[in-house]
């Protein structure tokens, strides 16, 4: 028996990689959130239909027997490691990256300075976002950096 902690790519691809070894196993895969897909679903603009669909591999192996989903567990708070280690004989963590880093430059922590993480969960409708007060009515944005998400947020 698996548990497996975080239900985005690296959760669902180490599920995937147990399933494929050929051995009975059962692989229980939780999230704190009620979807799984993890930044898949939160974390990629919504015109990169491409991208999203890896969602599909991913249900290809929920739907393998001896996979189960729990949705609106919290670990640490709902279920702990000791009670993990009880009842399984391996435990993943793939939680991912919780929080953004600072950049430690002038105006971060201005009115309406956001993280491109915390925007893009928020125009993804993210429960963690969903109150985030986003002003779209300036003229002018600053975005720093030039990478997918920066394009993304731009």
């Amino acid at each position: 028996r698996a548990a497996i902690i975080g239900a985005g790519p690296s959760g669902f691809y180490a599920a995937a990689a147990l399933f494929k070894e050929g051995i009975h196993v059962t692989v229980d895969l939780f999230d704190r959130l009620i979807a799984p897909h993890g930044l898949v679903r939160y974390g990629v603009a919504p015109d990169h239909q491409n991208i999203k669909a890896v969602a599909k591999t991913y249900d290809r192996t929920a739907a393998e027997p001896g996979f189960r989903y729990f949705g609106n567990v919290e670990f640490g708070k709902d279920i702990t490691h000791e009670e993990l280690k009880k009842h399984y004989d391996v435990i993943f963590y793939t939680t991912g990256a919780q929080s953004d880093r600072k950049l430690g430059i002038p105006g971060e922590d201005l009115p309406n300075s956001m993280s491109a993480t915390e925007f893009v969960a928020w125009y993804n409708g993210h429960p963690d976002y969903r109150d985030l007060e986003v002003d779209l009515s300036c003229n002018a944005a600053i975005v720093v950096g030039v990478g997918n998400v920066a394009m993304d947020v731009a």
